[in-house]
């Protein structure tokens, strides 16, 4: 399925915080460029209101070891929140109350 590449990337401060500290302008682009033709790349993360949790190879790692990207995809709007980035060796999952407070950072 092919999407549009007019996609608005929205970063919440702490997102902006962390992916200057993780990532080279080089690996975010590409992250970019892979979200804007594949917005639903991500899993799904339980009970979070349509977040995403997409595996990111971050500098001298792979997938598996490198960073967690969370997001959520404005469908009807062509618009990606940026949410939080981190290592997988600082947390592998989401905690129910992180997923709580990333809900309420798409609010209104």
């Amino acid at each position: 399925m092919a999407y549009p590449s007019a996609v608005v990337f929205i970063e919440t401060p702490t997102f902006t915080k962390r992916v200057l500290q993780l990532m080279e302008d080089e690996q975010y682009s590409a992250l970019q460029s892979h979200l804007a033709r594949r917005p639903d790349a991500g899993d799904l993360i339980r009970s979070s209101g349509g977040m995403r949790k997409l595996r990111w190879a971050g500098s001298g790692r792979g997938k598996r070891g490198g960073l967690r990207v969370i997001y959520y995809w404005w469908v009807a709007s062509d618009r990606i929140s940026m949410l939080l980035v981190y290592p997988k060796n600082e947390q592998d999952d989401l905690r129910a109350d992180q997923v709580k407070q990333l809900r309420k950072a798409l609010e209104p």
